[in-house]
């Protein structure tokens, strides 16, 4: 099975289809040609025996090894970006590059100290998760430590700096939302775009609300949406489905989208106050897999945390320290 595609849209990248375990299925990773013959991937994606073995036929479809990585460029930190790049750095000594809260948000979420598979589970059940539901969900981010050790040692790329890949100057366009400190990279001569899940077609990236991260992640998202939407793309290549012609018009999309879903929302608390769990059911059903669970109840709390800060509703603490909202 050949496990590279080389994109018809322009010269020197190729898709490679890493697999993954959620609903997505895979996750695209790109390899850029450089002058000298050597490469640069973009998001390696996650860890397992399975994704390396993928990873040696890739680069053997191309006529190229392991050593001959200049750079591994990280549009952000979740696991099925970030996943093999410490991996490959242990066998190559190439440089990760990613933005510094990025590699902050790495070290809260996966480091040694991390407490999140704690934090986290106790931060769903004050806001009306039972406790089954937050016993699975302290399990499943436990089950992330193999796909991303080691941690990588990280050479910071910063917002508005720019990198030399695949015989291009790209940008670095910090946007938050989906995860603090992610970059997409935006080559202006060729108007392309190495979007990360900043923005995909088809599908809306999760928007999530977890404690000790951005406060506002829904505000962050759509004022990164706008950003985006003002530069001038004609190929857009996403983490996640195919790579899109239609970038400009998917950024406006997904505002309406969000402004739609918190309309929902104001419209569901209106009827009666309610803690956030109740409000994911009634959003997204009560038949999801644990990691779906995880994606709605953070996503429905980022859209709560907007709706307060637009005053649209309140949240009130009762006494068993259990949270609703209300208008």
């Amino acid at each position: 099975m050949k496990r590279t595609e080389e994109m018809p849209m322009t010269e020197g990248i190729h898709r490679v289809k890493i697999s993954m375990s959620f609903p997505l299925r895979w996750v695209n990773s790109y390899v850029l040609s450089e002058p000298d013959g050597t490469i640069t991937i973009i998001d390696p994606g996650p860890r397992n025996s399975q994704t390396e073995q993928e990873w040696e036929e890739a680069l053997a479809d191309l006529g190229l090894t392991f050593s001959d990585i200049h750079q591994i460029v990280l549009t952000h930190h979740h696991p099925d970006h970030l996943g093999l790049s410490g991996w490959i750095q242990q066998m190559t000594g190439a440089p990760v590059r990613m933005s510094t809260r990025s590699r902050q948000e790495a070290d809260y979420m996966w480091g040694s100290d991390s407490r999140i598979n704690t934090i986290l589970p106790d931060y769903y059940g004050r806001h009306g998760m039972p406790e089954d539901k937050t016993e699975q969900i302290h399990e499943h981010m436990k089950a992330f430590a193999s796909q991303i050790t080691p941690l990588p040692k990280v050479t910071p790329i910063e917002d508005g700096e720019w990198i030399d890949m695949g015989g291009k100057r790209w940008v670095a366009v910090e946007t938050g939302g989906h995860a603090p400190g992610h970059l997409s990279f935006y080559a202006p001569e060729s108007m392309e775009i190495l979007c990360g899940d900043a923005v995909l077609p088809q599908i809306s990236p999760n928007i999530s609300l977890q404690p000790g991260s951005d406060p506002q992640p829904l505000l962050s998202y759509m004022e990164g949406l706008e950003r985006l939407g003002e530069l001038n793309v004609k190929h857009a290549y996403p983490g996640h489905r195919n790579p899109f012609s239609t970038f400009n018009e998917r950024t406006v999309q997904l505002l309406v989208h969000h402004e739609e879903r918190l309309q929902k929302l104001a419209e569901r608390i209106q009827e009666s106050s309610a803690n956030a769990y109740d409000i994911c059911v009634h959003m997204f059903g009560n038949r999801l897999g644990t990691h779906q669970l995880r994606f709605a109840m953070s996503e429905t709390l980022s859209h709560l945390q907007e709706l307060i800060r637009r005053e649209v509703v309140k949240q009130e603490q009762q006494p068993d320290g259990k949270f609703y909202f209300q208008i």
